[in-house]
């Protein structure tokens, strides 16, 4: 088992199991593989995560449990004793359209797996995976099942958008007015800064908000299966079409379609999608009948389009037909003020999950939080807040308690953060058109760097030579040019 285990990449250190309520709202994952040490692998990894869990060793055996009772989610391997995975797959599929489906499968199984996929499954997992992978795909996939059956009560589905800065301000108040629209919306801003969050608001507050809000991520997935997943297909369209499948657009009829990282759309589905948006017909993939839709599209990108449309790499009649009304977020570090509100109520949700009771961060923590630039935006600080939940000691959070690649990044930001502060240094002495400024900053330089070493070597000029590279006669000079006799001892150890 050790071998198996160090082949699939489990980590040394495993987070505690989660406690408390949170394995409570939540249906076991059901894992079916004939193979025993797959079955071990995902026993300790899910159990590691605290997700409630059941296993079966052949398909035949999970469908008769069905009869009784339905996982959050369904794992199964493609290629078992009895029934295939795919079989399962096209069985669970029938009676739970809804339930998310991964397939596990060799990469020589790559084809079986896109049929797979095609067929109605939530993802594939080729072998050998690693199982922080695997972990994170199965949390994506009961992500999607539990938003599945709050899609009835979207208030309860949708977390609040938090936020006192006044950029975010500006954000509320153009929700208010474009929410009664069904204007086509662009949402830009850096990953993890809340796109699909502000998607679900407009979309809860406008008309539509008592019809479906589908969501679909067009980076994530091959164009062949992309298009499927937008237009639907004809049974028999292609290899593993077994069934007709409605795509994203005709599952949300009536209400909203978010089409995240739209930005990376492949050019062949650029030309179908503006078709759509110009008179509201598709076709599935190997259909002929003309299918009319009425969705209000929502889309949201991380990158630069108008740079994407001069390089030719995205359609310059779609990207004005999507951006009717554009709808920028602030990244995290452009509103530092909410840090605080929003690090407390990450703390407050995370320990709900769990079941256990809130920590709260100091004050020379939350100093540290607010400092750091947050590259991952409002979804990092969510991540931290969740790990330190978990993992810092006691229910005060001190800096130390922080994770330490994450100190390593606050390092690198107060770094940038004084060449910044030297940099608006120059510009107010530029700004006094006076001459000679090389001297002034030279001078007020060494004088704070020849000052600390001193302070903390005890005045000891030797040492304080050594730490700063200097040899002992230029430091002696240095102290008595820039006044600082006082700071330092005699010239000796």
């Amino acid at each position: 088992m050790g071998q198996i285990a160090e082949e699939m990449n489990i980590p040394n250190t495993a987070l505690p199991p989660a406690v408390g309520t949170f394995a409570e709202k939540i249906k076991p994952v059901w894992v079916v593989d004939d193979d025993r040490s797959i079955r071990w692998v995902f026993e300790k990894a899910l159990t590691r995560e605290g997700i409630p869990f059941k296993t079966f060793a052949l398909a035949q055996d999970a469908l008769d449990a069905l009869v009784a009772s339905e996982p959050q989610v369904l794992v199964s391997d493609i290629r078992m004793n009895g029934a295939s995975g795919l079989e399962l797959l096209q069985n669970v599929k029938q009676r739970f359209p809804a339930l998310p489906v991964i397939i596990m499968t060799a990469y020589s199984d790559l084809e079986s797996a896109v049929a797979a996929f095609q067929g109605g499954a939530f993802e594939y997992l080729p072998k050998p995976f690693d199982v922080d992978q695997a972990v994170d795909l199965i949390r994506r996939a009961m992500d999607e099942s539990l938003r599945e059956v709050d899609v009835e009560d979207a208030n309860l589905s949708s977390p609040e958008i938090l936020g006192q800065a006044a950029s975010m301000q500006e954000v509320f108040r153009a929700i208010g007015r474009l929410a009664q629209s069904s204007a086509t919306v662009m949402i830009t801003g850096e990953s993890g800064s809340g796109k699909e969050l502000v998607a679900r608001a407009l979309h809860r507050h406008s008309p539509r908000a008592a019809k479906p809000f589908v969501a679909i991520n067009t980076a994530a997935m091959p164009k062949d299966l992309l298009e499927s997943e937008l237009f639907g297909h004809e049974r028999g369209a292609f290899t593993g079409a077994q069934a007709m499948r409605r795509g994203r657009f005709e599952q949300a009829e009536g209400g909203t379609l978010f089409l995240d990282e739209i930005g990376d759309m492949p050019a062949e589905l650029q030309t179908r999608l503006l078709r759509v948006l110009s008179d509201g017909t598709f076709y599935r993939v190997g259909g002929h009948q003309p299918m009319r839709t009425n969705v209000r599209v929502i889309a949201a990108t991380h990158q630069d389009l108008d740079a994407r449309v001069r390089e030719g790499l995205f359609r310059e009649d779609l990207y004005h037909r999507l951006n009717v009304i554009r709808l920028r977020l602030p990244s995290l570090r452009e509103r530092r003020e909410d840090i605080p509100l929003l690090a407390r109520h990450f703390l407050a949700k995370s320990a709900r999950d769990l079941g256990v009771d809130p920590k709260r961060l100091s004050d020379a923590a939350m100093a540290y939080l607010v400092a750091h630039d947050f590259p991952g935006n409002v979804r990092q600080l969510e991540n931290l807040c969740h790990w330190l939940t978990v993992m810092a000691p006691t229910q005060i959070i001190e800096v130390g308690d922080l994770p330490p690649e994450f100190r390593q990044q606050a390092a690198s930001v107060v770094d940038a953060d004084w060449l910044a502060a030297l940099s608006s240094e120059v510009d107010r002495v530029l700004a006094r058109n006076e001459s000679g400024i090389m001297d002034e900053l030279t001078r007020s330089f060494e004088r704070t760097l020849i000052a600390k070493a001193l302070a903390a070597t005890g005045g000891r000029r030797i040492e304080a030579a050594k730490l700063l590279g200097i040899g002992r006669n230029t430091i002696t000079r240095k102290i008595q040019e820039l006044g600082l006799e006082k700071d330092s001892g005699p010239d000796v150890d």
